[in-house]
């Protein structure tokens, strides 16, 4: 079985679509198809993690969406703080193709689009990690994205994840707080809790 949002490459008949959605006050474009997860809308998730960010204590350096999908958290980041480089990661190439397409189609210069698994493919460190991770991809699969985030991460640093409660919110608390030493709920809405952790300097 091939065709889930969090495989390499999704066997899927193609049916783009073309749509435009506003974030934190930016209408941005995009191109969806089969295959890529929440191809509709940007998912409710998403939307209160892009809402409870807050990058003016951060230090300098770019930032990575792991998990970019089409991109809708990267290229919101990337329209709202351009002075950051943006780096966004999937492991589905039809859904970095998408991001590659979105990024342009809104005119976005300070991001890349790459392929990792996880982390396989970063070697640089970052000011900040976000994610909406792969629930259904399994617990494994989540946690290692939350613990792989603790050396990409320049000192000073935040890792902030978006969870449903139902989906592991708890657990993934805990997990980040054993790797970070720390770990706040920053922001909580219908069911979603936004988790932030902080690399604080040794």
């Amino acid at each position: 079985m091939t065709n889930h949002y969090y495989t390499q490459n999704p066997d899927v008949q193609h049916d783009e679509i073309q749509w435009s959605f506003n974030l934190l006050g930016h209408n941005l474009l995009f191109t969806t198809d089969n295959g890529v997860f929440s191809k509709k809308r940007v998912d409710y998730g998403s939307r209160v993690l892009l809402d409870a960010l807050n990058f003016n204590d951060l230090p300098a350096g770019a930032i990575l969406d792991l998990g970019t999908g089409y991109g809708p958290i990267g290229l919101t980041i990337a329209s709202h703080w351009p002075d950051r480089q943006v780096d966004m990661v999937d492991v589905n190439e039809l859904a970095l193709s998408l991001a590659q397409q979105n990024a342009q189609n809104n005119h976005l210069e300070n991001t890349r689009v790459f392929e990792s698994d996880q982390y396989a493919q970063i070697s640089g460190k970052y000011a900040a990690i976000v994610t909406n991770p792969p629930v259904r991809a399994g617990k494994s699969v989540v946690s290692g994205m939350l613990t792989g985030a603790y050396d990409h991460l320049v000192p000073g640093g935040t890792l902030t994840v978006v969870l449903q409660k139902k989906q592991g919110a708890p657990s993934a608390k805990k997990t980040m707080k054993a790797t970070f030493g720390n770990c706040e709920t920053i922001h909580k809405d219908k069911g979603y809790y936004i988790l932030q952790s902080v690399k604080e300097d040794n």
